[in-house]
């Protein structure tokens, strides 16, 4: 990208950007501005109620970022310039038909070349009415938007790799395999989840549930209707309705589906170790060297896939230079077990290393001590030891109540280790099993084959 047509291919180029509040988009738009200032404009769509609100999200949640301080440094005084010339928020929703855009705000489809749609909840244990609204159905409301966009030469989407676990990763899906708990059955419908989820609302709303019974029901509804399918959580559940989506629609629209696997820090561009939010194992380290969990439900010898966001940005760029102008429907894998494997023994024992030197103090001053992660490789031996924990914690309730709360400290924290550790373990137990790897170093080889 640093050299040659790759770079030549953004000059003077229009290209909307999705998600642009979001991780991997931020880093998207500082390597475009870094490596090709004569881009002629970024659009970012930015969620807000009304313009105003969308720039001040644009200077906070974007530009402002530490992220962007080399290019800072290197416009000095004419950053501000520089940024309002070739960078424009616009305000909109890939959740609306036509992106919630007016007519006048659409009248730049007519400018643009290319569209990079990064929008998306990454929790897995996302509403499933939100995480279809955006993972979905923003992935059929781009597609309708791209249509009427006369100059565009690439769309690229933004998917994850989990979208496959053990299935084919073809589109649309038509094969599946039963996961250790007999989970998976075949075809699903993108419409008649809709229809659930709606009819679901509407009963809810009638019986006046709460704001929080609604948002409990949906996030349980989300989850079970990915174990039906053979999913792990509702996120790759909703993603992989959302590219079907996109391969009933697309017709022949040049388009690039990019499914990064667990994306971490930025490996080297424009520095490294740049990260924002606590995605994939970076949120269980926090909670280890906070003291809340030492134990993983997990293969120490099992391959953590885990790419730089720098990467996957490249990986983006290269992919809209090398298919534009295209009709086709492209899937690259950005994954690094085959090239670069790191066991997740290895990666845990990294993390416990670092907090061992740079321990944690709470908010009292108090410095938390840890435990070396603890990998157990039986689901029944990992179970047996909750439950042993949980009679433990029953136990010391009693002799809290009958020493008038004497150990409520301890009783409170052991309460949390359990809570905790469950979570982790359920949310984290599909990335942690060798089974669910071997999939992916066959598909980082060589492309995903066409539909």
């Amino acid at each position: 990208m640093e050299v040659g047509n790759g770079v030549e291919f953004f000059r003077n180029k229009i290209i909307l950007i999705t998600g642009a509040t979001g991780f991997l988009a931020k880093v998207l738009v500082e390597k475009i501005l870094r490596v090709q200032p004569n881009v002629k404009k970024l659009y970012l769509l930015i969620r807000a109620k009304d313009n105003k609100a969308a720039l001040e999200r644009l200077h906070s949640e974007i530009i402002g970022k530490d992220l962007f301080r080399v290019l800072r440094e290197r416009h000095g005084n004419l950053f501000d310039s520089f940024i309002s010339e070739k960078v424009a928020p616009i305000t909109g929703d890939v959740s609306s038909i036509n992106l919630g855009l007016t007519n006048n705000d659409s009248d730049f489809c007519k400018e643009v070349n290319a569209i990079v749609h990064s929008a998306a909840i990454t929790r897995f244990e996302e509403r499933y009415d939100s995480a279809l609204g955006i993972n979905t159905f923003g992935a059929r409301n781009i597609i309708g938007f791209a249509k009427t966009c006369p100059n565009l030469q690439i769309l690229i989407d933004v998917s994850t790799a989990y979208v496959c676990g053990k299935k084919t990763g073809l589109i649309p899906e038509t094969l599946y395999n039963l996961d250790e708990n007999c989970c998976g059955i075949r075809g699903f419908d993108v419409n008649t989840e809709k229809k659930l989820v709606d009819n679901t609302l509407l009963d809810l709303t009638i019986k006046g549930a709460s704001s929080k019974e609604i948002r409990d029901t949906m996030k349980q509804l989300g989850l079970k209707r990915a174990k039906l399918y053979g999913w792990p959580n509702t996120y790759v559940f909703t993603k992989a309705m959302g590219e079907t989506l996109i391969h009933e629609h697309k017709g022949n629209l040049p388009l690039v589906i990019i499914r990064p696997t667990m994306i971490s820090s930025t490996y080297k561009e424009p520095f490294p170790g740049w990260i924002e939010g606590l995605g994939s194992l970076a949120n269980v380290s926090i909670l280890n060297g906070k003291g809340y969990i030492n134990l993983i439900n997990g293969d120490g010898n099992t391959l953590f896939d885990s790419i730089p966001v720098d990467m996957v940005a490249n990986s983006i760029l290269t992919a809209m230079v090398a298919n534009a102008n295209k009709p086709c429907l492209e899937i690259y894998h950005v994954c690094s077990s085959l090239r670069n494997p790191l066991f997740l023994g290895k990666e845990l024992d990294i993390h416990s290393k670092y907090f061992a030197k740079n321990p944690w103090y709470n908010g009292q001053g108090t410095l938390v001590k840890t435990n070396k992660f603890r990998l157990v490789k039986s689901r029944v031996q990992f179970q047996m030891l909750l439950v042993l924990l949980i009679v433990v914690s029953l136990m010391l309730k009693l002799v809290d109540i009958a020493s008038c709360h004497f150990f409520k400290a301890y009783q409170d924290k052991l309460e949390m280790y359990i809570k905790v550790t469950y979570k982790v373990a359920t949310n984290f137990r599909p990335y942690t099993c060798k089974y669910v790897i071997h999939r992916l170093r066959a598909y980082s080889r060589t492309r995903t084959p066409r539909s």
